[in-house]
C-alpha cells in the first residue's frame, strides 16, 4: 500500500482519538478529510498537520447524529472529486448514569450517533471501496462492547453492535481488497473521560494503570487498520478483561457487574 496515494477520512476527528488518529494517518503520508461538528478546532489541527506533515488535508463540518448527513458527506467529496480510500468511524458519544434516570433523549442521541450515524457512513462509502477492489475501514468500539456495563448501559450496547456489524463486515468484504478494523480501547485519557469524570464520581477515582495513553491507543489502532486485523484490544489489561469476558457465561458476567456498581454507589 502506497500511503501517500491515499486519502483517509476522519469522523470525530476534533479532539481525543479521532484527533490522534489523524496524526498517525498524517504521519504516514495520507492525505485527509475530517468531520466533526466543531469547524473551528478541525481547521486549527488541519492547519497543524498540513504544516508538520505537509499534507493535504480537508475540513467537512457536519453532524453526523442527523438523518441524511453521511449522504450529504459523501455526495459533497464526490463533487470535489475527492475518493474516500479509508474511512475512520471515530466520533461517538458517551453518557453513564442510571438508565432510568438518564431520559429519553440522552439514550436516542448515543444510538442516534454511536449506531445509526457509524452506518449511515458505513453505507455511504464502503460499497465505492468494494467497487475499486480496494479500502480500509476502522470502526472505533471499546471493551464496553464485549459485556455487560451497569450505568453504561446503552452505551456498552450500542458499542456491541459496532463490534458485531465489523466483525460482520470483515466476512462480507474477505478477498474484495477492502478490510474492517474494530478497535476496542479501554478507559482512555481524553475529553470524554473528563466529562463522564464529572457526571459519575466513581470514573474519577480509576487508577491509572488503567487509563490508556491516547496516542499509544490510536497507533495501536493505525496499525491494525493498515494489516486489516479484524479485533485490537489496546493494552495488556485490556486484553486480558475481554478475553475473560468471551470465555464467562453471560449470567456471571452480569451478576458480576451488576454487584461492582451496586457497591460503588
Amino acid at each position: 500500500m502506497r500511503e501517500t496515494n491515499h486519502t483517509a477520512l476522519i469522523t470525530g476527528a476534533s479532539s481525543g482519538i479521532g484527533a490522534a488518529l489523524a496524526r498517525c494517518f498524517a504521519k504516514s503520508g495520507h492525505r485527509l478529510v475530517l468531520v466533526a461538528r466543531s469547524a473551528d478546532k478541525l481547521r486549527e489541527l488541519a492547519d497543524e498537520l498540513g504544516l508538520a506533515h505537509g499534507v493535504k488535508v480537508w475540513v467537512e463540518p457536519a453532524d453526523l447524529a442527523q438523518p441524511g448527513a453521511a449522504k450529504k458527506l459523501a455526495a459533497a467529496l464526490r463533487r470535489r472529486k475527492i475518493q474516500v480510500d479509508v474511512l475512520v468511524n471515530n466520533a461517538g458519544v458517551l453518557e453513564s448514569g442510571a438508565f432510568v434516570g438518564m431520559g429519553g433523549d440522552k439514550h436516542e442521541q448515543m444510538i442516534a450517533l454511536n449506531v445509526m450515524g457509524l452506518t449511515a457512513m458505513l453505507a455511504a462509502f464502503v460499497p465505492a471501496m468494494q467497487a475499486r477492489g480496494f479500502g480500509r475501514v476502522l470502526n472505533v468500539a471499546s471493551i464496553a462492547a464485549f459485556q455487560p456495563v451497569p450505568s453504561l448501559a446503552t452505551y456498552a450496547a450500542t458499542k456491541a453492535y459496532v463490534l458485531s456489524l465489523t466483525e460482520s463486515l470483515a466476512e462480507e468484504l474477505k478477498d474484495t481488497g477492502v478490510t474492517a478494523t474494530a478497535l476496542c480501547p479501554g478507559v482512555t485519557a481524553t475529553a470524554m473521560l473528563a466529562n463522564a469524570a464529572q457526571a459519575n464520581a466513581q470514573i474519577g477515582k480509576l487508577p491509572g494503570f488503567l487509563i490508556g495513553d491516547v496516542e499509544a491507543v490510536a497507533a495501536a489502532g493505525y496499525r491494525a487498520c493498515m494489516r486489516g486485523r479484524v479485533i485490537e484490544v489496546p493494552g495488556v489489561v485490556n486484553l486480558a478483561t475481554t478475553l475473560a469476558a468471551r470465555s464467562t457465561p453471560k449470567w456471571l458476567l452480569r451478576r458480576v457487574a451488576g454487584t461492582v456498581t451496586r457497591s460503588a454507589r
